[in-house]
């Protein structure tokens, strides 16, 4: 399902109807801490008041779960896949049959296996959470990354967007380059001179 659709359903289902939750926007109007990062969860927490870091927290549950919904079944359905085939290596039934802890076997033979593939696959849904960021951004109102670069697009403001642009592909190169140390440490094979 599309980002825009899964957001606007549950903001319809869950600021609309069920009006659990704020509809959109950093704080309410009025509502705002005192400004020392700028980030409204952690100014809330460094203000001390417990009335301010639940609302700030409450703000941005619908657009993490309408951004997180999405990658975290790719990475689920890959996790379970990628588990089940490492659990039917020869030397986890070795493991298994020499006695050894159930939690051990998973931890050191099956999880190290399987970790791999998950690792490729989580380093690009992060990088797809960027794209995600700009619809779940318009859609609840929040300023950030993505909606700065469809304002400086629509304004023809190209100095703007370029930055953007640039800023987002180093984050993206930044985690591809993070994926692959963490290959470094997880396989030994991928070690060799």
């Amino acid at each position: 399902m599309p980002i825009f659709w899964l957001g606007l359903m549950l903001l319809i289902l869950f600021a609309a109807q069920l009006e659990i939750l704020p509809t959109g926007g950093l704080m309410p109007v009025g509502m705002d801490p005192p400004r020392v990062t700028g980030m409204s969860v952690v100014d809330s927490v460094l203000s001390g008041d417990p009335a301010l870091i639940r609302l700030s927290v409450l703000h941005l549950v619908l657009p993490a779960v309408t951004l997180a919904t999405i990658p975290l079944a790719l990475i689920t359905r890959v996790t379970r896949a990628e588990v089940v085939a490492a659990g039917l290596l020869d030397h986890v039934r070795t493991a298994r049959a020499k006695g050894l802890d159930g939690s051990v076997v998973v931890r050191r033979h099956v999880l190290r296996n399987a970790a791999i593939p998950i690792l490729t696959v989580v380093g690009l849904q992060l990088g797809l959470l960027l794209s995600g960021a700009v619809l779940t951004e318009s859609i609840y109102a929040l300023p950030g990354l993505g909606r700065l670069m469809v304002d400086s697009i629509l304004s023809r403001d190209y100095p703007v967007a370029q930055a953007a642009a640039m800023f987002t592909a180093a984050i993206f190169v930044i985690v591809n380059f993070v994926v692959d140390i963490g290959y470094l440490l997880l396989d030994p094979r991928v070690r060799r001179p």
